[in-house]
């Protein structure tokens, strides 16, 4: 797995963000922010490309947005914690959006390159925005980013969650860690490998069947001359 010249992608990501909203012709932007690496990382880097008073974070959660929630899952009580999970994440893109609309900004996305290609993400939720500073970045390479920003330890050695559920994990859904699955990815992506090496077989598996089966999300809506 690379590593990053973390001075250097600071640079060139603040210079992105900048540009990018130069472009669409915006001076603001709004951002969810959860506690944990990704979002503390995005954030910084727009406060550093617009200017922390043009930057608008919103930590939303589940208690902030409750009443919003338990609405909607009264229209169905038997509903799982994960279609719950996927509503919270909704409503949180909801509200994030109608915020922009109001100050008249964009939506910075927090997600990585390997929530990405893992599909670790609710689709037209989270993964709703209108720019996305870390996509080319696998999470390990963020927390790398994160460290030369400047990001506080209690961040950093936070287990990273989508904050779904309590006592709710990323590498405990998975099965697998960030860092194997950065390994396997890196080689399978960037490397074009066809076999991973010093990676666990069944950790491989288990990263393949992900990225397969979460697939579909990377080409909505489907059309059909895609057939």
């Amino acid at each position: 797995m690379n590593s990053i010249n973390p001075e250097k992608t600071a640079a060139e990501l603040t210079s992105f963000i900048k540009n990018a909203f130069d472009k669409a012709g915006f001076t603001k932007a709004v951002i969810g922010v959860s506690g944990g690496v990704d979002s503390a990382t995005s954030h910084e880097l727009t406060k550093r490309a617009l200017g922390e008073k043009n930057v608008f974070p919103y930590f939303l959660p589940y208690e902030k947005i409750k009443p919003i929630v338990d609405q909607v899952v009264s229209l169905d009580p038997g509903m799982d914690r994960l279609r719950q999970g996927n509503i919270m994440a909704r409503v949180r893109m909801t509200i994030l959006f109608d915020q922009a609309k109001k100050r008249q900004a964009l939506v910075v996305g927090t997600e990585n390159k390997t929530e990405h290609i893992l599909g670790y993400y609710t689709r037209f939720g989270d993964s709703a925005s209108d720019i996305e500073p870390l996509r080319n970045l696998y999470k390990t390479q963020v927390y790398q980013l994160a460290k030369y920003l400047g990001i506080p330890d209690k961040i950093l050695n936070k287990a990273p969650t989508a904050g779904l559920w309590e006592g709710q994990t990323d590498e405990g859904e998975f099965g697998f860690t960030y860092k194997d699955a950065d390994e396997v990815l890196f080689q399978l992506y960037d490397l074009k490998k066809d076999n991973v090496e010093g990676v666990d077989p069944g950790v491989v598996e288990k990263v393949k069947s992900r990225v397969s089966r979460n697939a579909f999300k990377h080409s909505l809506p489907i059309l059909p001359f895609d057939y």
